[in-house]
């Protein structure tokens, strides 16, 4: 089994002899500037980890893992626009650089090329597989809708966060694996497995993210901290922190998040609630319970012991990370 590192590099490499331009230029250039953009690679990798612990020609996954990534690129695209984020990976946005109407357009046709990709599998597998990709591209977007409805909402609960997040990010992670692992002609109960586990590492991978936000340590992480208390995001910090505090105190949150701009005081003061109520460790906590119980479904999987080694160190790192 290859490590994430080795099949990062294979990934990346594979990607680039891809080449996604063509007339009209305004259509094709954003999408090979949001591909040229990097990240982290992780949901590509995934899928040819999913494949690699039952097959051994990676290149037989490769169609698949580049329609993810695809995939995942076309929502990025679309979440900036909804977002009004002027930023991605360090650079201009796509809607940013040229302009909404293209990005929409641009994304469109990531969206379509991804199918493309998709179903590039043998008739045998194909049904099941683009029933994956369907599933989890309109589960993906219905989470994308809570995330928005949630800025309006009041009363979320943290049953309600977990389910969005569930959606908008675990199901991808999922997914990636379980179409990887149906290439490699893997027993359909191991694939169920597999696809339990990426749900469950998504969850964390999530709540991590979250919580480095607000917490991080901003030399590692890269950029500024309490860019989601700025914005007024709902995560589970917020959320458990109203679930927990007592009427003077919630109060005094929600009239917090009810103010935009960057206030250095209001970040701090935020981040002083949740850590008086403890929800940092609470968070904490439910990752270390997300990362337990994906180890759990690994440890099912009818894999060598040695390939699910590598596994497990992508789960680590991915919800024990800095940044």
């Amino acid at each position: 089994m290859y490590s994430q590192q080795e099949l990062s590099r294979f990934f990346e490499e594979k990607l680039r002899e891809e080449r996604f331009d063509g007339n009209p230029h305004q259509l094709y250039d954003p999408i090979q500037y949001m591909l040229d953009l990097g990240g982290k690679r992780l949901r590509p990798v995934l899928t040819l980890m999913g494949y690699g612990l039952f097959g051994d020609d990676l290149e037989k996954a490769l169609p698949q893992a580049i329609a993810i990534e695809l995939f995942h690129n076309f929502t990025l695209i679309h979440d900036d626009i909804m977002d009004n984020a002027p930023v991605r990976r360090g650079k201009t946005t796509v809607y940013k650089k040229w302009d909404s109407n293209t990005a929409i357009l641009s994304g469109d046709t990531l969206f379509a090329l991804a199918y493309q990709y998709a179903q590039k599998a043998d008739s045998d597998i194909l049904g099941e597989v683009l029933s994956v990709f369907s599933r989890t591209a309109i589960e993906v977007c219905e989470g994308q809708q809570m995330d928005l409805e949630f800025e309006k909402k009041n009363d979320v609960s943290v049953e309600e966060y977990i389910e969005m997040i569930r959606l908008k990010t675990g199901v991808l992670f999922a997914a990636s694996l379980k179409i990887g692992s149906l290439i490699a002609r893997a027993s359909k109960e191991d694939s169920e497995t597999l696809y339990k586990f990426g749900e469950v590492i998504g969850l964390g991978f999530q709540l991590q993210d979250d919580y480095l936000d607000t917490f991080g340590d901003e030399k590692i992480f890269g950029k500024k901290t309490g860019g989601d208390i700025v914005t007024n995001k709902k995560t589970f910090l917020y959320l458990k922190a109203l679930e927990k505090a007592d009427d003077t105190t919630r109060k005094q949150l929600i009239d917090l998040y009810s103010k935009t701009g960057d206030d250095e005081e209001k970040i701090g003061t935020v981040k002083n609630i949740f850590r008086e109520l403890k929800v940092d460790n609470d968070n904490i906590e439910l990752i270390n319970q997300y990362f337990n119980e994906s180890i759990s479904f690994l440890d099912k999987l009818n894999a060598s012991d040695e390939k699910k080694q590598e596994l497990r160190k992508v789960a680590e790192n991915m919800i024990k990370r800095e940044k």
